[in-house]
């Protein structure tokens, strides 16, 4: 069993998700957004930072995913948004996680099947995945659809381990791990 928690940085809102992963199945256990209040961006940052050091000791997570940076057509959005994820990472990093880092395009996949999904598409499947009673705001949606895709993404390298182990490879042993074969797996 454990608790998932996403994180979808932004420099006016970060969403977050936390989903439960519990013999291969993901349910939903919460989700939200902070909302940046303040004058200037450094007040914005140490925000994010204790807003999620907040998270963490309320929920315990026992893994963290977040969006990686995409290139943005406006460089200082680019540059305000990989500052907020900035913040974000350092405040993971110094309660001890191990942080798990997916693009847009692997999110998108691993919850509607499309890279190319919009984020009305994203909110739906992520209320049908969960079996919410109603649609969450678009970066509370976002976060839920990175912790999701984390949690897909490690059950399906958890049950590779098992195919490899059951073949006499030992589940542990990735140096004999031959991506070209497993294709689809």
């Amino acid at each position: 069993m454990a608790l998932i928690l996403g994180i979808d940085p932004g420099s006016r809102i970060t969403g977050y998700g936390l989903v439960q992963a519990e013999q291969g199945r993901l349910s939903y256990h919460a989700s939200g957004c902070i909302r940046l209040q303040g004058e200037t961006l450094a007040q914005k940052l140490a925000q994010i930072y204790a807003s999620i050091s907040e998270l963490i000791a309320q929920y315990r997570p026992d893994q963290v995913a977040i969006e990686q940076v995409f290139m943005a057509k406006n460089a200082d959005s680019a540059l305000k948004l990989g500052q907020a994820r900035g913040a974000a990472l350092v405040c993971l990093a110094n309660h001890g996680f191990a942080v798990h880092e997916y693009s847009a395009k692997e999110v998108k996949l691993a919850v509607t099947g499309s890279g190319a999904a919009d984020k009305t598409q994203v909110q739906q499947m992520v209320v049908h995945l969960l079996k919410l009673s109603a649609t969450p705001q678009a970066d509370a949606a976002d976060a839920l659809a990175i912790a999701l895709c984390h949690g897909y993404t490690s059950s399906g390298l958890l049950a590779l381990s098992g195919q490899l182990q059951a073949k006499g490879r030992g589940g542990s042993r990735w140096r004999d791990y031959d991506p070209q074969r497993h294709k689809g797996v």
